[in-house]
């Protein structure tokens, strides 16, 4: 019998990657592109990557973004520069990289960064019908942008990456408490079964390059601008429900009022496939078992354990098998529907 790997023995590669990251390598990276920094910086809320809001001599500010090593590859990062870029060519409210010399890519020390301006804003209010049409409608063109290629080098949203391989990760990592193991195993797979299931039904949707991760804290608003799309960094392929579902909350009938407001905006710009509609559940399923994978796969990082000093505790896997069975029964419950609130 092969000998069972203890928490220890998770990959080192999450170490530490921006222990070289100092104030004064932050400062000379933003320089190396040609602005002047007065020395003011700050921290901005970022766990994947670190991202700074840094001062210049002339008393504005911009947004460095370091990307994790080993993450995305430079092409992967260029097709996120690219598409944002197309984005606002278009006129379209997302914040793209600053170009500096034909590059919107940097390095330096060994890391990979880019500049954006500063864009201030507060949440949407996702209460209000007016402001969900308003969302529709700049999403529909982002994704009519998003219709016109593909990604090459970002992959597809789908079960595999963001279901079965952070299930994967954490049981072949011992992440889950012994006692907790069968139960946690067992509910995942059900679970994943009904949203294959579901990723069957849907049938054979257009895949379209997408914002990805479009919830509330990647939209900026700002009177009487609206909305600004910010944070491409998990652009991909994929459903265009997915820059859809994480707006709708509330019970079912909440939910469906939300959804008609946003698709009623949407089709004024492109169209809506409804058999989408069958994948809001899964993708929201799969949300929470890439979180646990995430975490799990972040923990070398110091910063994880600080900031999300309740994973990996017996409560939290607790909390994460009920979680889980309780989207069980939602799967088995009827999708959404357009046609009832038209």
């Amino acid at each position: 019998m092969p000998k069972k790997k203890s928490k220890s023995d998770a990959p080192p590669v999450a170490a530490m990657p921006y222990a070289g990251l100092t104030p004064e390598c932050l400062l000379d990276a933003v320089e190396s592109a040609g602005l002047h920094c007065d020395g003011r910086l700050a921290a901005l809320n970022s766990f994947e990557n670190r991202v700074y809001q840094v001062w210049l001599d002339s008393g504005e500010s911009i947004v460095a973004k370091f990307y994790r090593p080993q993450r995305w590859s430079r092409a992967a990062i260029g097709e996120e520069h690219a598409f944002a870029l197309e984005l606002a060519k278009a006129e379209l409210p997302v914040v793209a990289p600053l170009v500096f010399d034909g590059q919107t890519l940097h390095e330096h020390a060994g890391f990979l960064l880019a500049l954006y301006p500063r864009q201030g804003g507060r949440t949407p209010e996702f209460e209000d019908e007016d402001t969900l049409r308003w969302l529709g409608r700049f999403i529909a063109r982002i994704h009519a942008v998003g219709a016109l290629d593909d990604f090459y080098e970002r992959p597809e949203i789908g079960w595999e990456e963001f279901g079965e391989a952070p299930v994967r990760y954490v049981l072949e990592h011992n992440f889950v408490p012994d006692d907790l193991r069968v139960a946690y195993e067992s509910t995942a797979l059900d679970v994943l079964a009904s949203v294959k299931s579901r990723w069957a039904a849907a049938g054979n949707f257009l895949p379209l390059r997408l914002h990805g991760d479009c919830h509330a804290g990647n939209i900026l608003w700002t009177d009487p601008g609206g909305p600004h799309f910010v944070d491409l960094d998990d652009a991909r392929m994929g459903p265009a429900v997915q820059d859809i579902w994480m707006w709708l909350e509330g019970e079912r009938d909440a939910r469906q009022q939300q959804l008609a407001a946003i698709i009623a905006g949407y089709r004024e710009f492109f169209d809506f496939d409804p058999r989408e509609l069958a994948l809001i559940e899964p993708l929201r399923t799969l949300r929470m078992l890439h979180y646990a994978g995430w975490l799990a796969r972040r923990w070398g990082d110091p910063a994880f354990p600080a900031s999300f000093p309740f994973f990996n505790t017996q409560h939290y896997w607790q909390d994460h098998i009920l979680a889980l069975r309780e989207q069980a029964a939602v799967l088995d419950e009827p999708p959404l529907e357009l046609e009832r609130h038209r």
